[in-house]
C-alpha cells in the first residue's frame, strides 16, 4: 500500500529519480502538495488512536520511535500516515507496516529525532528516502552536504551543455549496436569535445576579446561545420574545460554500469577558411560490455 503512495509522490514531484535518471541520474526536486487520498484508506468514523511509542515494520526491519517523532513535520508523508485519519496495516506482531526497503529508515528517524545527518556514504540513499516520505527539511539539509552539494555544482555546469543527456544516450546506443553487429566485447566511437563555438584564426588573434573583434554573418557561416565523429559535445561558456566534461561523461556512464576508456587521437582537420583548419580535439571512446 505504502509503496504506491511513494510512487505517486515521485510522480507528483516530476519524477524525482530518473539515474537519470538516468540509471541513477540524480534530480533535486521538492514534492508538490502531498496527496495520499487515492492510496491510504481514510477512516470514515473516529480517528485512529496510536500509542505514544510506535513499533514499525519497514520492509522487514523493525524500528521503535515516539509518535511525536513521526509527526514532526506535519506536511510529510509520515505525519499524514500517522495523523489518525488513515488506516495503516499491521504485521502479525502488531507492528505498523510500511512496504518500503527499511535499510535507511533509521537514518530518517535520527534526523526526525534530533537533526542528525547520515554518514556520507548513505547521503544519496537517504535523500531518496526523504523524497519518498516527502521530508522537505531533510532534502534541503542533505543538498548542502557532500556529495549532493558537489552534484548541484556539477549539474549547474551540465545545464549549459546542449543535448548532454541525449548525447549520452546516443553513445550508449551506438556502442551497443556496433558491438552486437561485430559480435565483440567492446565498441569504439569517435567523440568530439570542444569548448569554443568557433575557432579563432591566427589573423584574428590581435583583435580577439576587444571591441574591434566582430565577425559578419557570412564569415561566421564559414566556420560552421560538423566534425566527422559519432557524437559531439559543445560548445559551452564556463570556466570548466574539456577535461572537466570528459570527467562528467565518465562518471555518468559509470553510474549506468558502463566501463569506458578514452584517449585523444588527434584533431578534426577540416578546412574552414583561407589557411585555417578546424582543430577540435577528437577522442576515441572504448566501451566494454562484458
Amino acid at each position: 500500500m505504502v509503496v504506491h503512495a511513494g510512487q505517486q509522490l515521485m510522480e507528483n514531484s516530476n519524477n524525482a529519480m530518473s539515474t537519470s535518471n538516468a540509471g541513477d541520474e540524480f534530480s533535486f526536486i521538492k514534492p508538490d502538495s502531498l496527496n495520499t487520498s487515492s492510496v491510504l484508506h481514510p477512516l470514515k468514523d473516529n480517528l485512529e488512536e496510536f500509542p505514544e511509542v510506535v513499533s514499525l515494520n519497514v520492509g522487514g526491519m523493525y524500528y521503535t520511535t515516539r509518535l511525536s517523532t513521526l509527526r514532526r513535520f506535519e506536511d510529510s508523508m509520515l505525519a499524514v500516515m500517522f495523523s489518525g485519519r488513515h488506516r495503516i496495516p499491521k504485521d502479525t506482531e502488531g507492528r505498523y507496516f510500511i512496504d518500503r526497503d527499511g535499510k535507511y529508515f533509521g537514518d530518517v528517524l535520527n534526523f526526525l529525532r534530533n537533526g542528525d545527518l547520515p554518514p556520507r556514504e548513505h547521503v544519496r540513499a537517504v535523500y531518496r528516502e526523504a523524497q519518498y516520505y516527502s521530508l522537505g527539511p531533510l532534502q534541503d539539509t542533505l543538498e548542502e552536504v557532500q556529495p549532493l552539494a558537489g552534484e548541484k555544482v556539477r549539474q549547474a555546469f551540465l545545464d549549459l551543455m546542449p543535448y548532454y543527456k541525449e548525447n549520452l544516450e546516443r553513445i550508449i546506443e551506438i556502442a551497443k549496436l556496433r558491438a552486437m553487429q561485430r559480435k565483440a566485447r567492446f565498441a569504439k566511437l569517435k567523440i568530439c569535445v570542444y569548448k569554443e563555438e568557433m575557432p579563432i584564426t591566427p589573423y584574428e588573434y590581435p583583435f580577439f576579446n576587444t571591441v574591434r573583434f566582430e565577425r559578419s554573418e557570412s564569415e561566421s557561416k564559414l566556420f560552421e561545420h560538423h566534425c566527422e565523429v559519432d557524437v559531439s559535445f559543445g560548445p559551452w561558456d564556463a570556466v570548466a574545460d574539456v577535461y572537466d566534461l570528459l570527467h562528467c561523461i565518465d562518471t555518468d556512464l559509470a553510474t549506468r554500469g558502463i566501463t569506458v576508456e578514452h584517449q585523444c587521437i588527434g584533431v578534426c582537420d577540416k578546412h574552414l577558411i583561407n589557411h585555417y583548419y578546424c582543430k577540435r580535439p577528437i577522442y576515441e571512446f572504448k566501451i566494454t560490455w562484458w
